[in-house]
């Protein structure tokens, strides 16, 4: 699966994309077809403490999956991300099979 971080008014850190990059690898064991995964970091410019707001498109045939999650770190914002994607992904693989 390809991963693309993209990082609009700041830069990220080596850490923060690798971290992101082996995330998303875990979710190939839910779902082995994602063609790849576009994931996006922003920071709002708020008082609020979270203001870090991750978006992750997820590409897989016939479908695109759109997590988008605010949190205190990219990291936080990111498990999250993932923990929800895991369950659309599980969710889509039972839909398959009832229908196979």
């Amino acid at each position: 699966m390809k991963v693309n971080v993209q990082t609009p008014n700041f830069v990220a850190d080596g850490k923060l994309i690798d971290f992101i990059e082996k995330k998303l690898s875990k979710l190939e064991q839910f779902y082995d077809r994602i063609i790849y995964a576009d994931v996006f970091l922003k920071v709002q410019k708020t008082s609020e403490k979270e203001n870090k707001t991750v978006e992750i498109l997820l590409s897989i045939p016939g479908d695109d999956l759109i997590v988008k999650k605010e949190a205190k770190t990219f990291e936080e914002g990111t498990d999250v991300c993932v923990s929800a994607l895991q369950r659309q992904l599980k969710k889509r693989k039972q839909k398959q099979r009832a229908f196979s």
